[in-house]
Order: structure tokens, then C-alpha cells, then sequence
């Protein structure tokens, strides 16, 4: 058996390239496949409390609107949502970078500014304009709650899927 070194340590004299690639594949047919240990999906699953980050940054327009002085908070929150991204849940980054990558959690953020801006059209149509701290803060749960649920179904059907394609 060679051991692996430099292109010239590869090929002894007299010895063509054929018969290295020759021998590399036969040594791997003569072993056993093994299969990668893969894991669990439900076992990298990003926790819900995770997605309330999320929340309340997507809700971050009306929150500074109802309280102007909340955005140093809003700031703290963004940098601790990258700590614990970087930390936390670092076996579970490549899952979280699959989910924002994926056409479904860009359907939920198409589909959260759709909700912002609609429901303004509406509003707006039946002559009610945001403009209180308290329909501003109402406002801020119903986005931030929405986003928390359609970010954990998006992880879910995402797993699923994961889950049936190992099956």
C-alpha cells in the first residue's frame, strides 16, 4: 500500500500513471462501503426561541416607531442573535444558512413585507392610519408572532423533507 506524498513519491520508475489510478480504484472496490454517519435532522433542528430573534427584528420598524428609544435595544438584540448564532448553535449553522437560502424563507420575507405593506393599503383605504404607540406595538406582536410561526413551519417542512429523501 502507498502512502500518500508527492506527485513524484506516487509513481515509482518505470511505473505509468494508468497503473497508480489502476490500483487506487481496485484498493477501493476491495473495501467495504461505509456509509457516513449522517445526522438526525430533528437533532440540528434550530430551538423556536431562536426564531424570536427574528421576531423582533422583523417587528423593528414599529417597535422604533412606537418608542423611538427602544433602537440601542434593537442593536444589542441584532449582536446577541450573532453571537449565539456563532456559538450556540454552530453545529446548527449549516441547517440555518439551508433555511435562509431556501425559496421558502424567502417566500416568508416576500411574503412579511407583503403583509406590511398590504395591510397599510387597507388600512389606509378604510381611512385608519397607524400613528398610536399602542396600534404600533399591536402591530409589532402580530408581525413578530407571524414571523416566529411561519420561520418554525419553515423549518419543519424543511426537516421533513430531509427525513424522507434519508428514508
Amino acid at each position: 500500500m502507498r502512502s500518500v506524498g508527492t506527485p513524484a513519491d506516487l509513481i515509482a520508475p518505470g511505473e505509468t500513471m494508468n497503473a497508480v489510478v489502476e490500483e487506487a480504484t481496485t484498493r477501493t472496490e476491495d473495501r467495504p462501503a461505509v456509509a457516513a454517519p449522517a445526522e438526525d435532522p430533528a437533532a440540528v433542528a434550530l430551538p423556536v426561541w431562536f426564531f424570536a430573534f427574528e421576531g423582533v427584528l422583523s417587528a423593528a420598524f414599529d417597535l422604533i416607531k412606537a418608542v423611538p428609544s427602544v433602537w440601542p435595544a434593537l442593536v444589542a438584540l441584532l449582536v446577541v442573535n450573532i453571537a449565539v448564532s456563532l456559538t450556540m448553535m454552530r453545529k446548527r449553522l449549516k441547517l440555518a444558512r439551508a433555511l435562509w437560502r431556501g425559496r421558502g424563507t424567502r417566500r416568508i420575507a416576500l411574503g412579511l413585507l407583503a403583509l406590511r405593506i398590504g395591510s397599510h393599503v387597507v388600512l389606509a383605504a378604510a381611512g385608519v392610519t397607524l400613528t398610536g404607540m399602542a396600534a404600533h406595538l399591536a402591530f409589532a406582536v402580530v408581525l413578530a408572532a407571524t414571523t416566529v410561526t411561519l420561520l418554525a413551519y419553515s423549518q419543519r417542512t424543511a426537516l421533513r423533507a430531509l427525513a424522507a429523501q434519508r428514508a
